[in-house]
């Protein structure tokens, strides 16, 4: 028998070089109404360590992938936030504009979905360093879609919410499916844990959920541009069809109906691609000559095995179903 490799590779009994940062802040921030997780608290030792329990099984193994990125704990209502760290002279206009698109005038727009922000703390001793409070969420498509009107209230979202931000002159410049993100509150009563989404908090089982219904992208050809200068908003444009490319089209069975649109928001010439407005006029049409048939139909993965594709099946009949009798609508409202 061939011998097993490493589980990991590193220590996870070590704290990683760039989780320095938080481990040296986590006083400052408990001063701000902020816990981390026991890994990055002073005095942390493995929970492992002196017992027969594996890493794997225990929650202060999880590391930090990304050194910008934390999650807390507010400390007042235990609310779980996420803190993304900002270098003010790498993004000199991040939380000015974030603040712009949630001040009073815009907050209220209902195309407005832009990731609210609860504060803005500055790092004391690290000069032109802030931390951006938000909620925290989860990656767009975990868990997967259920039916093709779960997607078709997804690409609704992000196209208003494009429409709303190019209306307001601001384009995202990097609208990648890493940064199109999931607010998973109502699907996740008990919530889930911040390092391993698929798990409870505590580490103690699977994270039960609701479906929908229920409740740095560089392939744009501009790029390409010696001189680097390129007009944003046709990028934004080119982002989103890429990814619903990627992600729609290509990863999943039945998306057939917007390869037209798709084709033209990605065309190499970015003076012919459509502008916002257009795309989600154009959509919109799409989705007036779908029918309830097909939006209730089940969102099928190119790469699914076949008896994991049967036990889909029946599981997505028995909710539809349930739908049917509950005059639920194909299309999700969030």
């Amino acid at each position: 028998m061939a011998e097993q490799g490493p589980l990991y590779s590193y220590d996870p009994s070590n704290i990683l070089d760039h989780e320095e940062f938080w481990c040296d802040h986590q006083g400052w921030l408990k001063e701000h109404g902020y816990m981390l997780r026991p890994r990055f608290r002073p005095g942390w030792v493995p929970s492992w360590k002196g017992t027969d329990k594996s890493p794997i099984h225990c929650e202060d193994s999880e590391v930090l992938w990304y050194d910008q990125l934390m999650d807390a704990t507010r400390i007042s209502d235990g609310t779980l936030v996420a803190l993304k760290r900002v270098h003010e002279a790498d993004h000199p206009h991040e939380v000015e504009i974030s603040e712009f698109l949630l001040s009073d005038t815009l907050a209220s727009d209902p195309h407005n979905h832009t990731v609210p922000i609860y504060e803005v703390l500055r790092v004391p001793d690290a000069e032109g360093t802030v931390l951006i409070v938000m909620p925290l969420l989860r990656e767009y498509d975990f868990p997967r879609f259920d039916t093709v009107g779960e997607v078709i209230a997804f690409i609704r979202q992000i196209l208003e919410g494009m429409e709303f931000m190019h209306r307001h002159l601001i384009a995202h410049r990097d609208a990648n499916a890493r940064n199109i993100m999931l607010d998973g509150k109502a699907m996740y009563p008990k919530s889930w844990h911040p390092a391993a989404p698929e798990f409870r908090p505590d580490f103690g089982g699977p994270a039960e959920h609701f479906t929908r219904t229920q409740r740095g992208d560089k392939t744009a050809p501009e790029y390409n541009n010696p001189s680097g200068e390129a007009n944003p908003f046709p990028t934004d444009i080119y982002h989103i069809g890429n990814m619903l490319r990627e992600d729609f089209l290509q990863d999943k069975i039945g998306f057939d109906f917007l390869s037209p649109l798709i084709a033209d928001m990605v065309q190499d010439d970015p003076g012919k691609r459509p502008a916002i407005d257009e795309v989600i006029a154009r959509f919109e049409q799409i989705v007036k000559h779908l029918s309830s048939w097909k939006l209730r139909s089940r969102v099928i993965h190119r790469d699914d095995h076949p008896l994991i594709g049967i036990y889909r099946f029946i599981t997505h009949w028995a909710r539809r179903t349930c739908f049917l009798a509950m005059r639920v609508r194909p299309i999700p409202m969030p």
